[in-house]
């Protein structure tokens, strides 16, 4: 795939994330010690800098986004409400997208 697709695909994925509701039962709630929010907020974050970057992005937020693809993989599966599993497996799948595009470089 060529940069332009991964990039594209990314943003297709980022506007779904974005326009949906965030799961009211994981406001204020950690899971494995990790804040749902801040994972959110984190993974999301990331994800938007890269694409509003062309993909580029900088040392510390690819720790940060490494990070969030590691705790994504510990939580999702613990996550038993139906609407907050695919919330955070879209994210998920958006994490590795934007990780797997820095890994091709």
């Amino acid at each position: 795939m060529i940069r332009s697709e991964w990039i594209q695909n990314a943003a297709l994925l980022w506007q779904e994330h974005h326009d949906a509701e965030f799961p009211a039962n994981l406001r204020g709630v950690e899971v494995e010690d990790i804040d749902m929010v801040l994972l959110d907020a984190d993974t999301a974050g990331c994800a938007s800098t890269w694409i509003n970057n062309g993909g580029a992005l900088d040392p510390q937020r690819r720790r940060i986004l490494q990070t969030c693809v590691e705790n994504l993989g510990r939580v999702i599966p613990q996550i038993s409400d139906p609407s907050g599993h695919q919330y955070y497996q879209r994210l998920h799948k958006l994490a590795l997208l934007v990780s797997g595009a820095l890994d091709t470089k």
